[in-house]
């Protein structure tokens, strides 16, 4: 008998609440360590197990897997009360949702990074013309083959060991040398998935009327992802409209970065407070700050304003590699109206300015393979390492929306 991921979930919990132990905790007393097991992947290459227990054990491992993936993420209390020494902040206060995407198996009808997309069969792909600029190319599979290698591998290593097989050097090399620009098609090239959003999921997303999905794509070149084109696009739909689903997603021939595709992840929303950065406020406020953050030692950027990570909303990421333009760079170039941030997608969930945001459940382990790893679960990279945020017209969220690396 199978079973959806939200039922393995569930009997998780239930088995977990019941016997006051963590899942993998149950699973190593009751399951591996009784069949002489030290480790699941042990599983694979032990050949004295009976048919009953072989059958078991894929069901057990499900259950374990699905319960880490459903485990709630808290961001721990900020280590000081900023409206108490400024209190003019209190009104500025606004409500971002944490994504805290990790990597799984999402389906079309979860909200999700980098995962499918609920689209209707009968619609056109989004797609971006655009000329881009590359130094090499690959494919999405072989960015995929890539992560795969790298992932077991680090699983796997020992102290002493080569991280990588003589066959798997050879196929990682292969792929890190790519393929020359000029096998570029002229387009259109499909998009890809970057994220699907249930309002279910971000209460405080503003939604058009008669919608309740929004699904963003980008174009996984560098030249492309920041301004304002049809290289980045936003799709609202009513899912319950949404009856023939497209089953097999387009994907480029090509893409030029593959620090710009997604790993899939499910994600686990969570509700802060967020106040402005300082390219927010008036000067006589952030200098104040500034002198407060010299007396005290803390740090308004780090601990007290936006949060980190993917998100939803809120007050936009700070600009870090230069001062923010006037403020037509944020207007939509289709009529004008002012943007609101929409999406956050970062470089790293938490950084070394900004560790108080790590969720209580994320705390590293000495032991854990550094690939991929918890600061970067969705393995995307803007830039150098910054921020681009996603701002959503507020005249008419339809509209193209505007990115700006800060």
């Amino acid at each position: 008998m199978t079973y959806p991921n939200l039922a393995y979930a569930v009997i998780g919990a239930a088995l977990t609440t019941a016997s006051g132990t963590t899942c993998e905790e149950l699973v190593t007393e009751d399951v591996l360590r009784p069949l002489n097991l030290t480790e699941i992947t042990a599983i694979a290459r032990h050949g004295s197990l009976t048919a009953t227990e072989l059958s078991v054990l894929p069901a057990l491992m499900q259950v374990a897997a699905c319960w880490r993936e459903s485990m709630t993420r808290i961001t721990p209390p900020r280590p000081f009360d900023v409206t108490s020494a400024f209190p003019e902040l209190a009104g500025m206060s606004r409500t971002a949702t944490r994504l805290h995407p990790r990597a799984g198996s999402p389906t079309v009808h979860e909200s999700s990074v980098g995962g499918p997309l609920l689209w209707p069969a009968g619609e056109a792909w989004a797609t971006c013309s655009r000329e881009h600029y590359a130094r090499r190319l690959n494919t999405p599979g072989e960015v995929r083959t890539l992560r795969r290698i790298l992932t077991e591998a680090w699983r796997r290593q020992k102290p002493g060991d080569e991280l990588l097989t003589q066959e798997e050097r050879a196929v990682v090399e292969r792929i890190h040398t790519g393929h020359a620009p000029r096998l570029l098609p002229t387009g259109p090239h499909p998009l890809i998935p970057v994220a699907q959003l249930y309002a279910r999921d971000v209460p405080d997303m503003t939604c058009p009327q008669d919608t309740d999905l929004l699904q963003v794509l980008w174009c996984p070149f560098d030249d492309a992802i920041e301004g304002c084109s049809k290289a980045v696009q936003v799709h609202w739909r009513r899912a319950a409209d949404v009856t023939d689903i497209l089953i097999a997603m387009p994907e480029p021939a090509y893409i030029g970065n593959d620090d710009l595709i997604p790993t899939p992840c499910v994600v686990h929303p969570e509700q802060v407070s967020e106040y402005p950065s300082t390219d927010e406020l008036e000067e006589a406020l952030w200098r104040r700050i500034y002198r407060w953050e010299d007396e005290t030692g803390l740090s308004y950027r780090g601990d007290l304003s936006g949060a980190p990570g993917w998100k939803v909303g809120g007050w936009a990421a700070p600009f870090t590699f230069r001062e923010p333009d006037e403020e037509d760079e944020r207007r939509c170039p289709t009529c004008q109206a002012p943007t609101a941030p929409l999406l956050t997608v970062p470089s790293d969930e938490w950084d070394g300015e900004s560790g108080s945001w790590r969720p209580e459940s994320d705390d590293e382990e000495a032991d854990a393979p550094p690939y991929p790893s918890n600061r970067n679960p969705t393995q995307v990279t803007i830039s150098r390492g910054y921020t681009l945020q996603i701002y959503g017209c507020t005249g008419d969220p339809r509209h193209l929306p505007v990115t700006v690396i800060q």
